[in-house]
């Protein structure tokens, strides 16, 4: 069964069902004369998402274009197998991430140091390389025409070096991907991603910063769905991303074992996901697979590191 539903004008969300579960990852599809898909989701999610786009009446001939944020597995490691099913559609990627969905072997393997082998193939499945014929590069300010609509790709990074948020000129929404974190709809608490090895606090604010002074109309979050307002999480955003890089540098002052910095990182944001004092396994679980403290905790030590080597 499809799962589907109405975002704005011309713009439906597919729930990849990522994991299994509902409510964690989307998919948009872009009406137009020329339509296009915004995410893939991992290989795991291929069979929800075609099943998405036929009960929108999607057919092997009518996509035109497929277009990804970045290229972590869970946005666009399905991008290779959706390829032949779609074989008319350009897929479009930001000019730095272009040469690793065409040669996915330097993306595999970092996915596996962060995973571990058999436990990234049970989340995304194989991640097949898309022909380089077939691939378009995005750089800051190129526009994607689709016919009868646009979507401006606006250069975000932060999150990782080739995140793209993706501007839509007739709804004035704006697809984020994880450049603000991780906004689950049913629970609206907002949560940073900070993964290794690229991320970057002073990039991520000055994106977010970016996609605010736009002042979009809805923000569309590839985890999971749109959300109006705007202002609050953008500044949101920003808050928690300097927060939680206090918390993992304040915790590197006392420990170098991982384990123990992410374990001070989640005692200390559990207001957060929680802010009535309850224990709430099932939710911290949810956001846990897609951003979890542990990860996080990873890629803000890696990142204050660096930092700290480069101030010599």
């Amino acid at each position: 069964m499809a799962h589907t539903f109405a975002v704005a004008d011309g713009i439906h969300g597919i729930d990849t069902l990522m994991f299994g579960r509902e409510g964690a990852t989307s998919a948009y599809l872009v009406e137009a004369r020329e339509p296009a898909l915004v995410e893939t989701g991992p290989t795991t999610s291929l069979e929800a998402l075609l099943a998405g786009l036929a009960d929108l009446g999607v057919g092997p001939g009518d996509l035109a274009h497929v277009i990804v944020t970045h290229i972590h597995l869970d946005h666009a490691g399905g991008a290779g197998a959706l390829a032949p099913h779609f074989p008319d559609a350009t897929i479009w990627v930001h000019e730095r991430g272009a040469p690793h969905l065409s040669d996915p072997t330097k993306l595999l393997a970092s996915a596996t140091r962060v995973y571990g082998a058999e436990r990234l193939a049970e989340m995304f499945g194989s991640v097949d390389p898309v022909p380089a014929e077939r691939l378009r590069a995005l750089t800051d300010g190129d526009v994607i025409a689709l016919g009868d609509r646009r979507i401006e790709a606006v250069y975000t990074p932060g999150h990782a070096s080739h995140h793209v948020c993706l501007f839509d000129d007739r709804t004035g929404g704006v697809w984020v991907g994880d450049a603000l974190g991780v906004f689950l709809p049913d629970v609206r608490i907002l949560r940073p991603a900070t993964p290794p090895p690229e991320f970057d606090l002073e990039l991520a604010i000055e994106s977010i910063d970016r996609v605010a002074a736009r002042e979009p109309r809805m923000l569309m979050f590839s985890h999971f769905g749109p959300a109006t307002d705007v202002g609050h999480l953008c500044s949101l955003a920003v808050r928690r991303v300097r927060k939680w890089t206090a918390i993992v540098e304040e915790a590197l002052g006392q420990t170098d074992d991982p384990k123990e910095v992410a374990r001070i990182l989640r005692e200390r944001t559990q207001t957060e996901i929680n802010p009535a004092g309850a224990r709430t396994e099932a939710l911290e679980d949810r956001y846990d697979l897609l951003s979890s403290i542990e990860m996080n905790a990873m890629g803000l030590s890696r990142y204050l590191r660096k930092r700290a080597e480069a101030k010599g």
